[in-house]
């Protein structure tokens, strides 16, 4: 069609439908649908691997073979999970806690369910509490499954229920990682990786600003430099080009989420106290071992203060009692 009738017709739905009818047409002209301003990706062609690596940045995320009841099964459990989500309280600096279980290993399913209490517990989250976990080994999981859907799901209704002005995201990840990011892998059906650029992207969109980040995950530490700031705690189980330990898919903990989870985090000390008592733990189990050290990394921004001492003076004067076996042994 030429611009001139384009014109044309645009003035004549103008003239019949009034102001109000116009403002919905002028709408309707600026807006487009998305454009397709490159190819499908190559991935079945020569040049996979290329186009591959070029997506890591993007957060790729593979399902396959997924049956139309569990996704259905999956939806519901995710759509009840989220509509619990309790509200903030006005004038009062709020934790949201959300701990997942990226991997379907029932280690890490194991190590989400209970890092979700002890969170909830420190940082009087009751109610606004989410956890993402698959199986625990002992029968198929009651909960949502931890994707990298149900994750970005959980943050945006988090985002959504918070003051962002004053409350705080408290989230615990648990998974195998690599170099590029944490590994999403759930048997043969789930792929994908939580790539720092992208994971920072998410969080930014969101406006969520006040975070406590604890990331347990080989090569984890590959994550400070896109996610640390001024108000954000951010505690990785190893550096960037580090593993970690104690992942076997049959062990209650793995090293990290048991020395900062299961140990120093049930204990009423500051937070910057319980992450040193962490990696000297971690540094003494490694040692012992003959390890390589996994390097743990601290960064705490300058403005995390604001958010941490209401939710300090709110935590529970009592320890409680670690549970599961170790990784590390007796």
């Amino acid at each position: 069609m030429g611009w001139w009738k384009r014109k044309w017709r645009l003035a004549a739905a103008v003239a019949a439908t009034g102001a109000v009818g116009a403002a919905s047409v002028l709408a309707a002209q600026a807006w487009a649908p998305p454009e397709h301003k490159s190819k499908w990706p190559g991935l079945l062609s020569g040049n996979g691997i290329k186009e591959a690596t070029a997506s890591l940045d993007l957060g790729p995320d593979l399902e396959r073979g997924r049956a139309p009841a569990f996704e259905l099964a999956e939806h519901r459990r995710l759509d009840a999970e989220l509509a619990a989500l309790g509200p903030q309280r006005p004038g009062v600096v709020d934790a949201y806690v959300v701990s997942a279980a990226l991997d379907s290993d029932p280690v890490f399913g194991r190590e989400a369910r209970e890092a979700g209490r002890v969170l909830a517990r420190r940082f009087d989250a009751a109610g606004r509490t989410i956890v993402l976990a698959g199986t625990d080994g002992s029968g198929p999981s009651a909960l949502p499954m931890g994707n990298l859907h149900s994750l970005a799901l959980a943050l945006a209704r988090v985002a959504e229920r918070m003051d962002r002005s004053e409350d705080v995201l408290i989230l615990y990840v648990t998974s195998h990682g690599a170099p590029i990011g944490i590994a999403y892998h759930d048997g043969d059906e789930g792929f994908g990786f939580l790539n720092p650029a992208r994971f920072a992207a998410q969080l930014a969109s969101l406006g969520i600003r006040n975070r406590l980040l604890i990331l347990s995950a080989c090569y984890s530490g590959t994550f400070v430099p896109a996610l640390s700031g001024e108000t954000t705690a951010l505690f990785t189980a190893a550096a960037s080009d580090r593993t970690s330990f104690g992942c076997a898919a049959d062990n209650d903990w793995t090293y990290y989420g048991d020395a900062m989870i299961n140990h120093a985090l049930r204990k009423p000390q500051p937070l910057a106290d319980a992450a040193t008592e962490a990696v000297q733990t971690i540094a003494g189990w490694e040692h012992k071992k003959h390890f390589q050290p996994s390097n743990p990394q601290v960064s705490i921004g300058s403005g995390v203060a604001v958010w941490l001492k209401p939710l300090d003076a709110r935590m529970p004067r009592g320890a409680t009692e670690p549970v599961g076996r170790s990784p590390a042994g007796g």
